[in-house]
């Protein structure tokens, strides 16, 4: 793991692993695209690829959410706060985004929810509330 990730590598790292965490399997490339404002999926597949290539992540086999991360130690976790800030940021105003859209799917809400309490959002509880009612 010579190479150091790209800010956007580790942001999509952290998601990811923070989204395997809540639910036991890894994102569909949409999810991922859709969770960090990504404009297409082949943005997402490049990330990907170059964590893979880095040794970041792995896939299991060749199927849909077969991805899983390799280690978080080594570069990501000695300086996780300002990163995982950012990323706790963008996944927040991405939340609040689609609380506020017409024609929501809460499915993904509550999956962007867990995200954010896997990555120590402090708005979590304001969310679950404007997603119950």
């Amino acid at each position: 793991m010579a190479d150091r990730s790209s800010k956007k590598q580790r942001e999509l790292l952290l998601f990811i692993d923070g989204f395997i965490k809540g639910n036991g399997y890894g994102p569909s490339y949409r999810e991922v695209m859709r969770a960090l404002g990504y404009k297409s999926v082949s943005t997402v597949a490049i990330h990907v690829n170059g964590l893979i290539e880095k040794g970041y992540l792995r896939k299991k086999d060749h199927s849909a959410r077969s991805i899983e991360v390799v280690t978080l130690q080594d570069e990501v976790a000695p300086n996780t706060e300002p990163k995982a800030s950012s990323a706790v940021t963008q996944l927040e105003e991405e939340i609040q985004r689609r609380l506020s859209a017409s024609g929501r799917n809460e499915k993904e809400i509550s999956i962007l929810i867990e995200a954010a309490t896997i990555l120590g959002s402090k708005k979590v509880e304001d969310f679950r509330r404007d997603l119950a009612s």
